[in-house]
């Protein structure tokens, strides 16, 4: 569990992220490897401490993998029962 604010704001971006390139017709190996950039962008420019983003890469990997968090919804259908 994420408990550094700045933590849970990268992780909130790149989740968001990756939803927004799955919609866009990106699949898993595409989006790890955007996730790959992104890790290795925060460990370059030492945004935050190493074991925080080791702790996000967790994280985000278990929610890259969650195929729950990429379904798209079912459209209801109403049914008239009079």
């Amino acid at each position: 569990m994420l408990q550094d604010a700045i933590t849970i704001r990268y992780y909130q971006r790149l989740t968001d992220a990756l939803v927004e390139q799955w919609n866009r017709g990106y699949r898993y190996d595409e989006l790890r490897l955007y996730l790959d950039g992104y890790l290795a962008a925060l460990r370059q420019s030492s945004a935050m401490e190493p074991y925080l983003i080791h702790r996000l890469e967790e994280e985000v990997s278990r929610y890259l993998y969650d195929p729950s968090n990429f379904e798209m919804p079912q459209p209801q259908t109403e049914v008239d029962y009079r």
